[in-house]
């Protein structure tokens, strides 16, 4: 069996410190703590004179996983991959797909104070935008209702000119097969916008293990890219919803008993 996580952060940037026993720094949860926590395990394991064991740690999660998929190039023939993410030390269960799109809204400039020679494309963005909140996202019994952030908007040239373009980026946390979200998509907008997909990740399942504790998560991992590494498991110390932010901070306390599961983990999927 293998551990791996990645070691790409994201900002924003502060000082790393140590606090009322916690260990503050940009990457500290998401995923650093959890790299250190991993080695720390496998080297237990290995004085233990298990040699049953790899350690892949990559880059790129936050931006594509790109490092995911090169390392799936080169897989070894492991059975269990224990993938490390901010997990509250709970085994994940399952976590959400990603589908980012584009949309984009074409216009005809005018003089402000003439608007009937012109078409506003703000306001057909707009339009379509409050279309996305009536719609009925799909749903997954397991993971819950399907979505979305609109997480970026721009649009028009001037206050006093009729808006000839706007555009809009929305990230849709998915639950299930992409199919039934492009066909929605598409009669939501009935074609008023451009739509330009930017990223797709699927949804994905993991194997658990009685006596550890499940959750599903929002978020998405490297799993999907690292199929050749054998059945995914995903479980790390800390809490997501620290992470991204300038109080991304990790327990040490936690960061200990991390390691102590990890080795539990590792010596339960070896004994099977």
């Amino acid at each position: 069996m293998v551990f791996s996580t990645h070691f790409d952060c994201v900002p924003p940037f502060f000082p790393s410190r140590v606090e009322n026993g916690k260990l503050y720094g940009r990457g500290s949860c998401d995923a650093k703590g959890i790299l250190a926590a991993q080695v720390a395990a496998a080297e237990r394991l290995r004085a233990k004179g298990e040699t049953r064991i790899g350690l892949v740690f990559v880059g790129g999660e936050e931006r594509g996983s790109d490092g995911a998929k090169a390392a799936n190039r080169i897989a070894s023939k492991s059975r269990f991959l224990i993938n490390g993410e901010p997990t509250d030390l709970r085994l994940g269960a399952a976590t959400r797909g990603a589908f980012r799109v584009r949309l984009t809204a074409t216009g005809k400039a005018a003089h402000s104070g003439y608007p009937e020679l012109g078409e506003s494309a703000i306001e057909k963005l707009l339009d379509c935008l409050m279309a996305l909140r009536a719609a009925d996202w799909p749903a997954d019994p397991l993971l819950g209702k399907t979505h979305y952030t609109i997480g970026l908007i721009n649009g028009g040239v001037a206050p006093n000119v009729i808006p000839p373009n706007a555009a809009a980026e929305v990230f849709f946390r998915t639950v299930g097969e992409h199919a039934p979200l492009r066909e929605m998509l598409r009669k939501t907008l009935a074609e008023r916008v451009e739509v330009t997909e930017i990223l797709e990740l699927p949804a994905a399942r993991m194997h658990t293990v009685p006596g550890f504790e499940t959750a599903v998560f929002s978020y998405f991992s490297d799993i999907p890219f690292l199929t050749n590494w054998g059945t995914p498991l995903l479980l790390g110390p800390g809490s997501i919803h620290v992470a991204h932010t300038d109080q991304e901070h990790l327990a040490i306390d936690e960061l200990n008993r991390a390691v102590d599961i990890y080795e539990k983990l590792a010596a339960s999927l070896l004994s099977s």
